[in-house]
């Protein structure tokens, strides 16, 4: 349920704030007031688009913010994008800058536009002005329907999901086929190159350290045995000073049990040097100067640069894309038994796209005459006489879809041919969608002995606001019930749904609004009196002038005050003591 509702410097409001109730909430008051203004700044914290414009003249920016009561599933998309709990209220901010620039907060913690329209289905759904029966398309009637039928078309979006994937892999391989085989030529020698040079990871480094070696043999060997004989060989050398000493040391050890140890860590040393200087003279005697092996070594290295300089920076770069194009000559090779698996798949993946579009054409059918029928009666209860009907066309009813309901004989690579060639013939998918392939119209007959008609050909502005409202009623009386999956908004918003009518259509609109609001809270900005009498809370909105600028005011009204406000929407400016009677009766009657 909405609980509050701000707005500072926005449009022509410079702070109104408002304290909603359950039941049937009603916005009056003078046209231009800013009634719709109010609505417009709920439908921007539903994550409606924003701009610059609605910043009051003068202001650096524009705030709207509300407080909602909190639900199961609101919580579980706030923690699922990361914002804390704000417990039994979802607080809902939205600032829009003179720049253009604007930001979302959401319970105080900044958040984004799609968090505001992830929330906006369980919190509200707002009818505004602007909607009209024209903008009533077909995808939102079908939407409308799988509501009101609790009908969920995952299943329809996940197989269609599949069959494009697999019908894009099909294509992309049949597309690419004449490229491909000009290719196996470069790809054959690319691959014969590589495997004649028996590449083995890590061996240009290996090379690359022998080759230093060999290229500086002489000084390496100068260096080695001349460490050898300053460690180990020559009269002076650290290995005999170590072994003088160490007499000596051991000489002390006898008469001073102190210089035990000391005489251990020189013999350790002693033998550490002995082992060091037999590693020297070892390497020293292992180079080799070998020129032949020196050149053998830099015609390898020559010969890995040029493989490098092709295929990849690296010996391993160099394999991994050999195994690649091995990768590739197999599947030219194998093209046959890959199209034949690609097409089974394809056909797995459209059978089953077409027995899930099939189940939840056959749920809309269903649906569909039950919408139709409460639909219908909700109309004539608005002080119409009308036939009504929900139209849903199937593929499977069109010649074209002949492929997609009897089948085809995917096993053929004529049978998937399209612009490239693997897709069914043309037509034949042009239906296919993740919402299933049925199109959904509401079809209306206002007239004894007319035809049904779209929506959209009604002229009469009144009854397409009866008929938008009956719609909406009929849906949600329905999302509400029990056993219905589809969670149903806790405020439904009606900005003036009932332009263009009056006397007795007024008043069933009035009580049609009075029933929906029974389930759910109501939010409805209304200029006729019939339907301010059925209200629970009932708000006028004044605009005044001050100091040079316009402000708004928003007032909740007691019974006395709501008495005045319907005379008032009865009689005009000037109330009357016949108008305070006729709304006192209005209101009375009402309950």
């Amino acid at each position: 349920m909405l609980v509050e509702l701000r707005a500072d410097n926005y449009a022509v409001i410079d702070h109104a704030a408002a304290v909603f109730g359950p039941g049937l909430n009603l916005l009056t008051g003078e046209t231009g007031a800013g009634k719709s203004i109010l609505v417009d700044a709920l439908a921007l914290l539903m994550g409606g688009k924003s701009s610059a414009e609605v910043v009051r003249h003068g202001a650096d920016k524009a705030v709207v913010s509300c407080v909602f009561e909190s639900t199961v599933s609101a919580e579980a998309i706030i923690e699922e994008n990361g914002i804390d709990s704000g417990g039994a209220e979802v607080i809902l901010r939205r600032e829009i800058h003179s720049t253009g620039k604007g930001r979302v907060f959401v319970n105080n913690q900044p958040a984004t536009v799609a968090v505001l329209r992830q929330l906006a289905p369980e919190l509200a759904l707002v009818h505004a002005q602007t909607e009209t029966l024209s903008s009533f398309d077909q995808a939102q009637q079908r939407a409308l329907l799988d509501r009101f039928g609790s009908i969920d078309p995952t299943a329809v979006a996940e197989a269609h999901a599949r069959w494009r994937t697999a019908a894009t892999q099909l294509d992309d391989l049949l597309q690419g086929e004449q490229d491909r085989l000009r290719m196996v030529d470069l790809w054959s020698y690319q691959s014969k190159e590589i495997n004649a040079a028996h590449l083995v990871p890590g061996e240009d480094d290996a090379l690359e350290t022998e080759k230093r070696v060999l290229a500086n043999a002489e000084k390496l060997y100068t260096a080695a045995m001349g460490a050898f004989e300053r460690l180990y060989e020559s009269g002076d050398s650290a290995e005999a000073a170590l072994r003088a000493a160490l007499r000596n040391v051991e000489e002390l050890a006898r008469y001073d049990a102190r210089f035990t140890e000391p005489a251990m860590q020189l013999a350790s040393t002693r033998a550490t040097i002995g082992d060091l200087s037999a590693s020297l003279r070892d390497y020293a005697e292992g180079i080799n100067a070998s020129p032949e092996r020196l050149a053998e070594i830099e015609d390898r290295l020559a010969q890995l640069d040029r493989l490098k300089r092709k295929y990849g920076s690296t010996v391993a770069e160099i394999i991994a894309f050999a195994e690649d194009v091995a990768r590739k000559l197999a599947e030219v090779e194998d093209r046959d038994e890959i199209l034949k698996a690609l097409r089974t798949d394809l056909a797995a993946a459209a059978k089953a796209y077409q027995t899930a579009a099939q189940a939840l054409s056959a749920e809309r059918h269903a649906a569909a005459a039950k919408l139709a029928k409460l639909a219908e009666a909700q109309i004539n209860s608005l002080a119409m006489k009308v036939k009504f009907e929900v139209a849903v066309h199937s593929a499977e009813n069109h010649p074209a879809q002949s492929y997609a309901l009897k089948g085809h004989d995917f096993s053929r690579a004529d049978d998937l041919q399209t612009k490239s060639g693997a897709l069914a013939p043309e037509g034949n998918t042009t239906h296919w969608t993740a919402s299933g392939w049925d199109t959904v119209e509401c079809r209306i007959s206002t007239n004894p002995g007319e035809p049904l008609k779209p929506l959209h050909e009604i002229a009469s502005g009144g009854e397409m606001s009866r008929v938008m409202l009956a719609l909406k009623v009929s849906v949600e009386e329905a999302a509400a019930k029990p056993k219905k999956k589809i969670p149903t908004p806790r405020t439904l918003v009606f900005d003036e749904i009932d332009t263009g009518i009056g006397g007795r259509a007024a008043e069933a609109v009035g009580q049609k609004l009075k029933s929906l609001s029974r389930g759910q809270q109501v939010l409805c900005v209304t200029h006729l009196p019939q339907i301010a009498a059925f209200a629970d809370q009932h708000f006028v909105v004044e605009k005044r002038e001050s100091e040079g600028r316009t402000k708004i005011k928003i007032s909740l009204l007691d019974d006395q005050a709501r008495t005045q406000e319907v005379a008032r929407m009865l009689s005009g400016a000037t109330v009357t003591e016949t108008s305070l009677q006729h709304a006192a009766q209005m209101i009375a009657g009402s309950r």
